[in-house]
């Protein structure tokens, strides 16, 4: 290779474009929700940097001295996560946009992240009223049921949390099926503070009539294992729709009576202790029986037949398991859903006692 074509590639390769540095954030503006008067919140911006380069953070600056950052002063890597602070001290009622001006040596352009939010007078974050704990994170109920729900409604229950722990949380909730989907708010719970889950319901992903139950996971941060220290069950009730139905047609329809609503067992020392309701239709055509399920386990069922006609009646046998339903969270029912227009859903309660 002669010299003239050894300048003539140096020059080639000064002229390639050098891959820009980057430094990305996974949220530009964190939704910190209700917040404590004078009580200082901190909202955690996620970086990363994007560049093949290491990445230096030049210059901080807040939009007033009433915030207070947090970042790194060394380089960061090419591909490493970092996380960037910014602190408000809730010293002024009401809504509060805050904002951090990032100047790095990745980019020309500074980057403008926010925090967001309102002070409040009085916040009431009583642990009291949190009587359930996954680790840091309290919650004021530790499952969910949906009942009485129509084909087509998206009923919506909501799950009020709180941090206890002395970090920053970005609660999420785990493995939602199809037809459950859940908002948290606020995105990021700072220490002492709460917030919620609102869990929508989308009964038109529901497949069958009857119950319905599944179990999701709250974590307190995205990535934490899943476990039954952390699991929620959930339970939804979708009834058939009579909308259709004349009030002649449901004068002339299924009457389901029951000689009793619920049972109650006393074990005394037993393991297992059955018991029996007379089931009975009175109306003028033929009562369907269609599901027939448990809320739990640690019950046994035994139904004489699922189709009455008229005047006709029948014995539900129902056993309860001592060892099995002391396991359980849930209290012990039995679900029925029939075509009497007026029992479309029926639920046997098992009161039990030692």
């Amino acid at each position: 290779m002669n010299r003239k074509t050894i300048i003539t590639s140096l020059l080639m390769m000064a002229m390639l474009p050098v891959s820009a540095q980057r430094l990305q954030v996974t949220k530009t503006t964190v939704n910190c929700g209700p917040v404590a008067y004078n009580r200082p919140i901190t909202a955690v911006f996620e970086m990363r940097n994007k560049g093949n380069r290491k990445l230096k953070i030049t210059d901080v600056r807040t939009s007033c001295g009433c915030t207070a950052v947090e970042y790194p002063k060394k380089d960061i890597a090419a591909g490493d996560k970092f996380v960037m602070k910014l602190t408000y001290d809730a010293r002024q009622l009401g809504h509060f946009d805050k904002s951090m001006r990032i100047v790095s040596n990745g980019s020309k352009e500074p980057l403008y992240v926010n925090m967001t939010g309102v002070v409040m007078a009085e916040l009431k974050d009583n642990a009291a009223s949190y009587p359930f704990a996954m680790g840091d994170l309290l919650l004021d109920r530790n499952e969910l049921e949906f009942d009485d729900v129509n084909k087509g409604e998206n009923p919506v229950q909501d799950i009020r949390i709180m941090n206890v722990g002395s970090t920053v949380f970005t609660p999420t909730m785990m493995h939602l099926p199809p037809y459950l989907s859940a908002i948290v708010t606020p995105e990021q719970l700072s220490p002492g503070h709460s917030g919620k889950i609102s869990v929508m319901l989308h009964s038109s992903k529901l497949h069958d009539y009857g119950l319905t139950q599944t179990s999701v996971y709250v974590a307190s941060n995205l990535g934490e294992k899943v476990s039954s220290d952390n699991e929620l069950p959930v339970s939804a009730v979708l009834l058939p729709n009579f909308d259709g139905m004349t009030d002649a047609q449901k004068l002339y329809g299924p009457k389901m009576s029951l000689s009793a609503e619920s049972l109650d067992f006393v074990f005394d020392g037993k393991s297992k202790k059955s018991g029996q309701i007379i089931i009975t239709n009175n109306g003028r055509t033929d009562l369907k029986i269609s599901s027939l399920q448990l809320f739990t386990a640690g019950l046994k069922v035994t139904l004489g037949k699922r189709e009455l006609k008229p005047g006709e009646s029948t014995k539900l046998k129902i056993t309860a398991l001592r060892d099995e339903l002391e396991k359980q969270r849930s209290k012990p029912r039995v679900l029925m859903i029939t075509n009497d227009p007026d029992k479309a859903k029926v639920v046997i309660k098992v009161n039990v006692k030692e």
